[in-house]
């Protein structure tokens, strides 16, 4: 885990900071820019621009005039801020720099902050230690802001580099009078005190998470700016107004439901007007559904259900509201019917890797061969049989077991069995040499 430059292959503990990548020196972060402009070389005479951009906890960024500094992404540095230091890493660097400027709409100009230098291990030993006092802060935070019984809710707390400032960031629906607030954490936590309100937005792309896609939050990860999302974007889209599942994690509308609303809206502005009712031979049709990308509508006869809604195209369905207009009859509609009725499709078992069939217990058992059981205790059924025994043998009946017999004991062969052929070729019929032998 981490980049290059705080972990390494081996699988072992990584090298450097040992945070396994979030250290923020590499492009581990949220809402990297991939710089496209870092291998283009400048035209002659032009001087790189002097300004970087620095990333702070949690996708906060800022730009700042590097100075005679040469910095490139992935540094750590120690820049001005209102009071003392803060420390961040560069983020962004060149030419792309100028881009991101004019996106966000900063000037370039006397206002901006500049980089002090570059971090020393002792800037890196208190920015380390005042991210480690964030989490006990936040959680104090919030049993203060109950006591005082304040509606708010503090969601992150990010310490300036040089441990003397914190950001405590909350939402809340009101106005909240926190002046015994600060007072209080002033007192509890010795640093400096700045209250920021952030929106349900915000704050859902600050902390992250996961979102019902499967993905991590679009907040969090790439999207920089929030669009207003209306129920009409739901509407177009034919999906259903259900609060629960079309809001995301922060309680609004989901971003995603713009991503696409504008195939939607071009395809809805070439289907005829869905409110308006057809005149046909059976009697008036009305809307049912529309499948908007294959530009088929459904209908359905009022009064006679039972026959199911009927699918047409979306040029027959213009047709049809021109001749209605006209007075014209409509001739049999039958032969204009995309499909007869909606049909739903059933998933069938398919045999894809080799499993046996589902119905394999379902067929009876085969009764046993009995044949091959009874085989020998038919006259003559074994060759192998001695004669008296196969003569003194009665149909239907087994031949008398030889189990009563007294078993031969090793060694000593029954008698007429001396001059038996043995099956080890060149050996004796003797296993044992040895025995017989006197000593």
């Amino acid at each position: 885990m981490g980049c290059s430059s705080c972990g390494n292959n081996d699988g072992s503990v990584p090298n450097g900071c040992k945070s396994n990548g979030n250290c923020g020196t590499c492009s581990t972060g949220k809402k990297e820019v991939f710089d496209w402009l870092s291998g283009v070389p400048l035209a002659d005479g032009l001087k790189p621009f002097d300004v970087v951009e620095a990333r702070f906890k949690n996708g906060r960024k800022a730009f700042f005039r590097k100075g005679n500094l040469e910095l490139f992404q992935g540094d750590v540095i120690v820049v001005e801020a209102s009071t003392g230091y803060d420390v961040g890493i560069v983020s962004l660097s060149g030419e792309l720099v100028r881009v991101q400027m004019n996106r966000r709409e900063v000037k370039d100009n006397y206002e901006l902050k500049r980089v002090l230098r570059k971090a020393e291990q002792s800037d890196f030993d208190i920015w380390q230690a005042a991210r480690q006092l964030e989490t006990s802060t936040m959680t104090r935070s919030r049993e203060i802001s109950r006591e005082l019984g304040l509606q708010m809710k503090i969601s992150d707390v990010e310490y300036q580099g040089d441990k003397t400032r914190a950001i405590f960031y909350y939402t809340a629906d009101d106005r909240v009078d926190f002046r015994e607030l600060i007072r209080k954490y002033a007192e509890e936590f010795k640093v400096r005190i700045e209250m920021r309100q952030i929106g349900l937005r915000l704050e859902a792309g600050r902390l992250g998470g996961i979102g019902s896609c499967g993905r991590e939050l679009c907040c969090s990860t790439w999207l920089t700016d929030f669009r207003s999302v209306s129920t009409g974007a739901a509407r177009y889209q034919q999906l259903s107004l259900n609060p629960g599942k079309l809001a995301g994690q922060c309680g609004k509308l989901k971003c995603c439901l713009n991503y696409e609303l504008d195939q939607y809206v071009e395809a809805v502005r070439m289907l005829p007007p869905t409110h308006v009712k057809l005149k046909l031979p059976k009697g008036i049709a009305s809307h049912f559904k529309t499948d908007i990308f294959k530009q088929v509508i459904y209908y359905t006869i009022e009064g006679q259900h039972s026959d199911g809604p009927f699918a047409l195209s979306a040029d027959v369905v213009k047709e049809i509201i021109e001749k209605n207009k006209r007075g014209e009859e409509i001739g049999e509609v039958q032969t204009f019917i995309e499909e007869k009725e909606l049909v739903e499709s059933v998933v069938e078992f398919a045999e894809v890797v080799g499993q046996d069939s589902l119905t394999r217990f379902d067929n009876k058992k085969r009764k046993p061969n009995n044949n091959n059981r009874n085989r020998n205790s038919k006259p003559g059924g074994n060759s192998n049989r001695p004669a008296s025994a196969a003569g003194n043998a009665k149909p239907g009946n087994a031949a008398p077991q030889s189990a009563a017999a007294p078993k031969p004991k090793e060694g000593n062969r029954p008698p007429g069995n001396s001059n038996r052929p043995n099956r080890f070729k060149g050996k004796p019929n003797n296993p044992n040499p040895n025995q017989g032998k006197k000593e």
